[in-house]
């Protein structure tokens, strides 16, 4: 069956290499926690907010060993009034036999705010 992982992380500054090294430390949370491996992978979609802008997060992922057949898309994330800034999100949509219970999503950084129900296992 197919489950989506969810994470988020932010960064503090728009910088190319902080946006980079922040979307590996999220999708290696993503990958550990859930026990998964590229192959397992149907896709990632990838957002950022629009105040990120100098790099595609996606180039990150690719650069890693075994990641450059999974299919990437990046996006901006809808622009919403007072919503978390410099804020990366990944939906990982994976083959999997684990219950939607057995799923760990990751929230890193100042994201753990987004799902302070989620992030008590997602300490960073």
């Amino acid at each position: 069956m197919n489950r989506g992982i969810r994470g988020a992380t932010t960064v503090k500054q728009n910088d190319e290499q902080e946006i980079l090294k922040e979307t590996v430390l999220l999708l290696e949370e993503i990958v550990n926690r859930n026990d998964v491996k590229p192959d397992d992978i149907c896709s990632v979609w990838i957002t950022m907010t629009h105040d990120l802008d100098v790099t595609f997060p996606a180039r990150a992922i690719r650069a890693l060993d075994g990641w450059d057949l999974v299919p990437l898309m990046c996006s901006v994330e809808i622009p919403v009034q007072g919503s978390l800034p410099r804020c990366i999100r990944l939906m990982v949509q994976v083959n999997t036999e684990k219950s939607q219970k057995e799923i760990k999503h990751v929230y890193l950084n100042e994201a753990q705010r987004l799902r302070p129900d989620l992030s008590a296992s997602s300490s960073s």
